[in-house]
């Protein structure tokens, strides 16, 4: 038989394997929450939990954070950059701390109700009611959250010169134009 003719009649076989492979594998397909059912609170990662109940920011503020807004926590990083007065670093200490105090509060609101959505769905014995109310309880606390995060970035332009802010920016590694803190001052 010539090779051409060989090819021909091969192209039905390839072409069947082909088509049945993806059939034969559709059972076993692992979801990317594939290991997710051991987590203590399904819903979260080890380091969402961590982040909520320290306060920390979790790109909540980002809207802020990526228009020249910037937050207590990086500006003490970038104390000694960015030439801090005493009363300004004084200012923001304050303002972190309180920022601590408010988003670590809410962060373990959003961990207890997400705890009881998780347990209620462990015991079969969620309803449609406790659904409605433990859901919207978390996605308001997360609206709270986020507001919150944000409301400290908006605090820090009263305490920041539009040279730090800018400054601020520059050391971020945020490209010109990506905020309008001139403006805002």
């Amino acid at each position: 038989m010539k090779p051409v003719y060989a090819m021909l009649l091969a192209i039905p076989l390839i072409v069947t394997a082909a088509l049945s492979a993806p059939a034969q594998d559709q059972g076993n397909v692992a979801s990317s929450y594939a290991g997710m059912e051991s987590r203590p609170l399904k819903a979260l990662s080890d380091q969402q939990m961590a982040d909520l109940k320290a306060g920390r920011g979790m790109g909540l503020a980002l809207a802020a954070e990526l228009n020249g807004y910037p937050g207590p926590r990086h500006v003490l990083d970038l104390a000694d950059q960015l030439q801090l007065t005493r009363r300004q670093r004084a200012r923001t200490e304050e303002l972190l701390e309180t920022m601590k105090a408010e988003t670590i509060a809410i962060g373990e609101r959003i961990l207890a109700d997400e705890e009881m959505l998780d347990r209620l769905f462990a015991e079969r014995r969620i309803t449609p009611e406790t659904l409605q109310d433990l859901t919207a309880r978390i996605g308001s606390a997360q609206g709270r959250l986020r507001a919150a995060h944000l409301r400290y970035h908006l605090s820090m332009m009263e305490v920041l010169s539009p040279v730090q802010v800018a400054h601020y920016a520059a050391s971020r590694g945020y490209g010109a134009g990506s905020h309008h803190a001139d403006a805002m001052h």
